[in-house]
């Protein structure tokens, strides 16, 4: 994370026009590289898939996640074999200064009728998929995460409960004797367990500025636990759940919050110094 200076626009803040600081994350984007078509079908118990095509040549790290066919066509698939279409997709860690080799992949819905669906896939098929051929600068969009592990911890760091006077009950830490129920695995009563390394979507993030020249916000000697960016990024107000290095996904803003709808503010200053 860092912060910038940016002039606040957003309708009815009491700082607008106004110079104010905000805390922004930022996120390294190398493009997806978009490896196949998948096409489904709407079925009685939902849509299922029903054929797949691969493009012709693939990345060379693709092979650690899955198994290549040695040669391959694509397929000519037509709107009429499917009620809709999604792009399969594969993450490029090779170009960032991680470690990691392996990509993810993953399948992304298309909007529109299905003729549009098809006729975009098929153009991009085999290419890169950028942030800006989905986002915008100004855009509310869900954030997609795994928390940071925290391990086994107990009921008072994991539910927060108080803890008990120590004259009261036996030990102080844990759910208190409320009833008949409190000793069973009930999910309404605290009990340790795991604590992070769960899923979390956080909604209608803003997405503050899209940026090209990752020398705008490297600081001399890179970010502290990740190094120097090398691709795209973006910059999201505030924070971004889970911790350096790890994947995350951004969607559009399922239920975006008309009343905080804005342009992207006009940043006059980002700080590239020590970072936290």
């Amino acid at each position: 994370m860092t912060r910038i200076l940016a002039i606040e626009n957003r309708a009815g803040a009491t700082t607008k026009g106004m110079q104010v600081v905000l805390p922004v994350t930022i996120i390294e984007c190398p493009p997806l590289k978009v490896v196949g078509i998948t096409a489904y079908k709407k079925m009685g118990y939902g849509s299922q898939k029903v054929a797949t095509t691969l493009a012709e040549k693939f990345d060379k790290h693709l092979s650690r996640t899955l198994v290549l066919p040695k040669s391959h066509k694509p397929s000519n698939f037509t709107p009429e074999m499917a009620d809709s279409f999604r792009l399969l997709v594969h993450t490029q860690p090779a170009l960032t200064g991680l470690a990691k080799k392996r990509p993810e992949t993953f399948e992304i819905p298309l909007g529109g009728k299905k003729e549009e669906q098809l006729q975009y896939a098929k153009d991009k098929l085999g290419k890169d998929l950028i942030p800006q051929d989905v986002f915008g600068e100004g855009d509310q969009v869900d954030c997609h995460a795994i928390t940071k592990g925290k391990g086994f911890q107990g009921a008072t760091r994991r539910n927060r409960t108080t803890l008990r006077q120590h004259k009261a009950e036996k030990g102080q830490r844990g759910p208190a004797n409320v009833g008949s129920w409190t000793g069973n695995r009930s999910w309404t009563v605290a009990h340790p367990g795991q604590m992070g390394y769960h899923q979390r979507s956080e909604y209608n993030k803003w997405l503050v500025k899209m940026g090209q020249d990752p020398k705008d916000i490297n600081p001399s000697g890179g970010l502290v636990r990740f190094g120097v960016v090398k691709n795209p990024y973006m910059l999201i107000k505030g924070s971004v759940g889970g911790p350096k290095k790890r994947l995350i996904k951004f969607t559009q803003a399922i239920r975006p919050n008309t009343i905080l709808q804005s342009k992207a503010p006009q940043i006059t200053f980002i700080n590239k110094g020590p970072q936290q």
